[in-house]
């Protein structure tokens, strides 16, 4: 697995406007919550991609990514890595062309899958600390 130059994370930071968070927490004790908030603090617009909450942020939360209307720039992800071909598969579904697991997620199976229809792939990486590091 390759991720993307920190010069392109950078780009793709710069260009996206829209953050689906699968798996955002409605608990602001949560990683997902804080690196979700910190995001939306920077000026994303952020859409929580959780069945088992009603919403988190202020937003309300989407059971899959299917229910969002539009074009998703990011979809990034906090889910265990062995999710990740499942989440791959529906991600293939929708609108959106960046595919981003965070820090300590990944899988194989699912970047191959991606990166075989074009996808671009990121991987263990933390969207909050690549948008500080590349602003």
């Amino acid at each position: 697995m390759e991720n993307p130059s920190r010069q392109e994370i950078g780009n793709i930071l710069k260009q996206s406007k829209r953050i689906a968070v699968i798996g955002l927490s409605d608990n602001p004790e949560r990683t997902s919550y804080m690196v979700s908030k910190a995001m939306q603090d920077q000026g994303y617009e952020i859409i929580p991609v959780n069945p088992a909450i009603e919403s988190a942020l202020g937003v309300k939360a989407v059971s899959s990514l299917q229910e969002i209307e539009g074009p998703i720039d990011i979809v990034n992800v906090f889910r265990r890595s062995e999710f990740l071909p499942q989440i791959a598969e529906e991600f293939d579904q929708i609108d959106s062309n960046v595919f981003w697991a965070q820090l300590g997620v990944m899988n194989e199976e699912a970047y191959r899958f991606l990166k075989e229809r074009g996808y671009t792939v990121i991987m263990d990486r933390c969207i909050k600390v690549e948008h500080a590091l590349t602003k």
